[in-house]
């Protein structure tokens, strides 16, 4: 499931709402919650201004979730992704993977959250303690990091999942 929204979301919500949809099935959960942290230390961030293309955001991220599931024996995925402006210290995004293995549940939540850093379709604008605004740039190293999942190594890097319980 995929969902964009501008309200705070409830990190307890979310991993129940998780857990109820594979009850008995999994014996891995894995999430990760992102927050807004201070992009700019010599300057000061006040806050981080998220923009999406509706339906072509849901689209892309629930593609990437079915990627997930062709890639990794996992059973479920939550994404939740907030939009709008966000102060420092507030949650931005969560991703949760349920799995009956836990290297699977891991490995697919890592792979989303790289992918979504870079092909998800946000802008981020940063404002700055003292009023001023700026675009916030995509990191060299979040789409080097993407694109080591489409490596041949990754491609073919496919775990005994037998032997991760």
């Amino acid at each position: 499931m995929v969902i964009i929204q501008t309200d705070r979301f409830d990190i307890a919500q979310l991993t129940a709402q998780l857990q109820a949809g594979c009850a008995g099935r999994a014996g891995a959960y894995v999430h990760f919650i992102g927050t807004v942290r201070d992009f700019s230390p010599d300057a000061g961030s006040h806050s981080l201004y998220l923009e999406h293309y509706p339906g072509m955001c849901e689209r892309e991220i629930q593609s990437l979730c079915t990627q997930a599931k062709q890639r990794w024996d996992i059973l479920d995925t939550l994404v939740v992704h907030r939009v709008g402006e966000l102060p420092l210290g507030d949650p931005i995004v969560f991703v949760g993977v349920a799995s009956a293995h836990r290297t699977q549940a891991f490995r697919a939540c890592e792979f989303l959250i790289d992918a979504l850093k870079t092909r998800a379709p946000f802008w981020k604008r940063e404002t700055l303690s003292s009023g001023r605004t700026f675009w916030v740039q995509q990191q060299a190293a979040d789409a080097t990091k993407a694109a080591e999942w489409d490596s041949p190594q990754a491609q073919a890097h496919a775990p005994d999942i037998s032997q991760t319980r």
